[in-house]
């Protein structure tokens, strides 16, 4: 079983930044895919970005340029600098892993979701 710890959310003002950090831990042989979601009220879950093996990257068309997706492969951490935030920004962020564990299973695995608002 992989664990997915998420952090770093909070209140920020428009134009401000925040990082989000996601750490994975257990049975982990490798990890393929690590990314970041986001859930505002009343709309469905979408993606923001993600990061294949250690720079093969992919944003959502709202984020490009404002947010940078990254990973600590040694530490099975993904990391997500977010800067220029807009209230639209506003919402619950989850961690996203896909890999195999020691039993060579494919796993994909979601952490609890750290909130996000962007307001003044």
């Amino acid at each position: 079983q992989v664990q997915l710890v998420e952090s770093g959310g909070g209140l920020v003002q428009p134009g401000g930044s925040l990082r989000l950090s996601c750490a994975a831990s257990g049975s982990i042989f490798s990890i393929y895919l690590m990314g970041w979601y986001r859930q505002a009220p009343g709309k469905q879950r979408e993606l923001v970005a993600t990061i294949i093996n250690r720079d093969t990257t992919n944003y959502a068309d709202s984020v490009k340029g404002r947010f940078t997706i990254s990973r600590d492969n040694a530490k099975n951490t993904v990391y997500l600098q977010m800067n220029s935030l807009k209230p639209e920004d506003t919402a619950v962020y989850y961690c996203n892993a896909m890999g195999s564990d020691y039993a060579r299973r494919d796993f994909r695995s979601w952490g609890q979701g750290t909130q996000v608002t962007v307001s003044s």
